[in-house]
């Protein structure tokens, strides 16, 4: 989405669809107006009405939050979490990316953006662990609401109840309440609860016991400040939630874990960004993170390695991708309204970055020498959603994931092929076929 966003202010295009139609094109922990497509109607209700100040008085954002400390680029690009140095890396830097990595190579799941329509990727799992096709991923990667279930992707099948019930059972009430906040339009508290519920010692735990084995776990937020990406090693900040040595760190690492999950789904605009505490030289001072999803649909190694003249070979024996989107283009006559017109051309750019991501990554797996195997929703699935977060939706979609993850051939070895014009066939030989997809957990 880069591009599109470089033309197009990401805030203010989410504050005015959030003001126009409210929350009507919001996910879990998706990114918000870009995961808006006609598959998923929404209907539209009234913008709460904000009450007038009073004449002569200080606008309502300078009054309401203290002044941010100040500080620069430099002190910014050199910040560390208090008593976690291990805590994040930048997301373009190759060398953090390099260290952070696991020793050994193995299958990596790369977990994408897409809003209430992870409920695909939450069946998805289910259904490899039920058909015996799910590996330990020796690295878990996810973005928006990809990053909410890549805890429970990362600690295994054990916890895939755990994950039906996020995607199945909840509601627009357990994720947001309409009223602005002065930061957004909407207020994410209750999904700040959730997470808090969902991220139980148990799980925490299990993460640290896998880091300590060898696996790694990052999460993808947006430092806004910077304009940059920040990786989260989630398995490191996991295992200082269980010092008990040190108490405050532990408390700490808790709250900070809690909190990536939470930033990495907050849509600039609509719900409030997330305020990370860091220091450089001494100096202490905040953060502001949004959406992981600004930077990208989904993370697998710094872009500058994806490029064709790179020559960086990842170092994985497969890729499994999961995009909780549809890929097909899916017609629909536009209403002349401002969310309608946002909704359909924001989706479509959405597509089209997903394309173009999975084209990067399928060349940087074929000249790495590994396997590449990519699911996403079916272009036949077509059950309708009564409004954001509708759990029959939910429930249908993560039952199509769940019998596409148990399927004999759940991945397809390269990206779905580009539809033509209407009417017009299809190559044949360009579609990705049955027999040539891998065994899933297979290596090179």
């Amino acid at each position: 989405m880069n591009g599109f966003l470089r033309l197009m202010n990401y805030a203010g295009l989410a504050a005015l669809l959030v003001a126009a139609y409210p929350i009507a094109s919001l996910g879990l922990s998706g990114t918000g107006v870009a995961q808006a497509q006609p598959r998923h109607p929404a209907h539209a209700r009234p913008a709460p009405k904000a009450a007038k100040p009073p004449a002569g008085a200080p606008a309502a954002q300078a009054s309401k939050f203290p002044p941010r400390t100040p500080f620069t680029a430099a002190e910014d690009a050199a910040a560390t979490i208090p008593g976690m140095p291990d805590a994040r890396f930048w997301a373009d830097s190759k060398a953090d990316f390099d260290r952070a990595l696991p020793k050994a190579p193995g299958p990596w799941l790369i977990l994408s953006t897409g809003g209430e329509d992870g409920a695909f990727g939450a069946g998805f799992l289910n259904g490899l662990s039920a058909g015996g096709q799910r590996p330990d991923y020796s690295v878990v990667t996810g973005v928006s609401t990809g990053a909410l279930m890549a805890p429970f992707a990362f600690a295994g099948a054990k916890y895939d109840a755990a994950l039906k019930q996020v995607y199945t059972t909840i509601t627009a009430a357990d994720v947001f309440e309409v009223g602005s906040t002065g930061e957004s339009f909407i207020d994410s508290w209750p999904l700040k609860d959730l997470i808090a519920k969902q991220i139980t010692p148990e799980l925490l735990a299990d993460i640290a016991a896998a880091y300590k084995a060898g696996r790694r776990l990052f999460v993808v937020t947006t430092d806004l400040d910077a304009e940059r990406s920040v990786v989260w090693n989630m398995g490191a900040i996991a295992v200082h939630a269980g010092d008990t040595a040190d108490k405050a760190t532990a408390e700490a690492a808790v709250k900070l874990f809690r909190n990536v999950l939470l930033a990495s789904g907050s849509v600039p605009g609509a719900f409030p960004p997330v305020l990370i505490d860091v220091a450089a030289g001494g100096k202490h001072f905040s953060e502001m993170h949004v959406d992981g999803g600004v930077g990208g649909q989904f993370f697998v190694t710094p872009s500058a390695l994806l490029a064709p003249d790179s020559g960086y070979h990842i170092p994985a024996t497969q890729l499994y991708i999961v995009i909780n989107s549809a890929l097909e283009p899916d017609f629909a006559v536009v209403d002349r309204s401002t969310p309608a017109i946002l909704a359909q051309t924001v989706g479509m750019a959405v597509q089209v970055d997903l394309r173009l991501m999975l084209d990067r990554t399928y060349r940087a797996a074929k000249s790495s020498g590994i396997g590449f195997n990519v699911a996403s929703i079916a272009p036949s699935f077509s059950a309708p959603s009564r409004g954001p977060f509708d759990p029959q939706y939910m429930k249908a979609l993560f039952d199509a994931g769940y019998d596409q993850g148990k399927g004999a051939t759940p991945f397809a070895t390269a990206p779905p092929p580009y539809p033509g014009p209407p009417g017009e066939t299809v190559n044949d030989a360009a579609k990705p076929q049955p027999g040539d997809v891998e065994k899933e957990g297979a290596t090179k």
